[in-house]
């Protein structure tokens, strides 16, 4: 049975978290954090900073909004799904290829599907004469009252078309997709081969274990469909174990796990003394049994949860303190009036006496990423930790 804290302290350190700054800064450092830990989860929610943003911030210490921007500007990353939306590395686009083939056959069904033939086409042959467009673009041919999450035609339209491969995101202008043709997005140089299920099977066990370290059988297909995929992972992972290119042993779940054997050779890196307000969606606890098996947190985000039933608030965010996720803190950014609200916090594991100041410095640096420059506390935040937290305001 591997030891836990040495699997935490891998998967920290695959994921960037260790220590503070482990890509570097910059926005040569923000492609270096995607290609590592894979795909970027997008997610519309902005209570805070939105998904994809807060967890580039959680890695590059100096991230902008703008270097996102530009790595998709300069063709660097592009906008697919991944096992959700997400931004991908462009040399990977060849491994979307089999779910947009997947849609196209009808074999994975997606909630764009059955938008009218000849809407479609209408639509690829006006953003092939016009160039790039913009779901506000097309017309909304319904009649009387539409609610606001109720798409129009178009833009389901343009959606599947999107999903199917035969449009890419140019990129986005505010929260909309712009639209394009891909021979006009794609570089020159990116590989459109579409890759054979064992291909396929390799990059996803690959590209798994280069983001975590270790991981299942289950999280290599973590959320993909696909004919033949799981039977293809299996045959690849006992063909690595027969040549001890990996290993596999059993959490203390029973789960067993698979990883490169020179990764437990290695001597685990100790976590800085750092505290990260992590997104719900960050890739360290989107796999839910993960984040029980090795790091002992039951989490889920509670925004999908009956008000009634809540026990955290609607944005709960986990916080990780050395290698230990040690609770989570419900908040709200209001940017308008500059102020970071922390409605909620719980603290679930013990910690040492470095740990309000620490904390504080974090939230006042997440406060600032968010745009505000006051934090509002309400009842319940421990005496320690608020007054940390305006001591670090008061000196800034």
């Amino acid at each position: 049975m591997i030891d836990a804290r040495k699997l935490r302290r891998i998967a920290l350190n695959q994921q960037g978290l260790i220590k503070r700054g482990s890509f570097g800064r910059g926005k040569a450092a923000t492609l270096r954090a995607i290609e590592k830990i894979g795909y970027v989860q997008i997610d519309t929610i902005s209570v805070v900073a939105r998904a994809h943003h807060h967890v580039l911030h959680t890695r590059v210490p100096n991230y902008r909004e703008k270097f996102l921007d530009d790595l998709v500007e300069q063709k660097k990353v592009f906008e697919y799904w991944s096992h959700a939306a997400a931004y991908l590395p462009m040399r990977d686009y060849r491994f979307a290829l089999p779910r947009m083939q997947a849609i196209r056959n009808g074999e994975e069904k997606h909630w764009t599907q059955n938008s009218k033939p000849k809407l479609k086409k209408d639509i690829l042959r006006r953003i092939r004469d016009e160039g790039p467009l913009q779901s506000r673009d097309f017309e909304d041919t319904r009649r009387g009252k539409k609610e606001w999450w109720d798409w129009k035609p178009a833009k389901h339209a343009l959606e599947e078309l999107f999903m199917t491969g035969e449009l890419m995101a140019l990129g986005r202008d505010g929260f909309q997709k712009i639209y394009d043709l891909p021979e006009r997005v794609l570089p020159d140089d990116v590989d459109t081969r579409a890759p054979t299920i064992s291909e396929y099977a390799a990059y996803l066990i690959n590209s798994t274990l280069n983001a975590h370290g270790f991981a299942t059988q289950k999280s290599f297909s973590y959320l993909r469909k696909g004919k033949n995929l799981r039977s293809a992972i299996e045959t690849h992972l006992a063909a690595s174990l027969d040549a001890r290119e990996l290993a596999a042993d059993k959490l203390k779940s029973g789960a067993t796990v698979y990883f490169r054997p020179e990764s437990l050779d290695k001597r685990a890196s100790r976590a800085s003394a750092q505290a990260l307000i992590l997104s719900p969606f960050d890739n360290l606890v989107i796999q839910r049994e993960r984040g029980r098996d090795i790091f002992d947190f039951d989490y889920q985000i509670e925004c999908y949860v009956p008000e009634t039933k809540r026990q955290y608030g609607y944005f709960c965010l986990p916080i990780l303190y050395r290698d230990t996720l040690v609770g989570r803190m419900d908040c709200k950014a209001h940017r308008k009036e500059c102020v970071y609200e922390v409605r909620q916090l719980h603290i679930e594991k013990d910690v040492d006496d470095a740990f309000p100041l620490v904390f504080a410095n974090a939230v006042c640096d997440f406060a600032s990423f968010n745009g505000c420059v006051d934090i509002k506390l309400k009842n319940g935040v421990p005496v320690e930790i608020s007054n940390s937290i305006q001591t670090v305001l008061s000196e800034r």
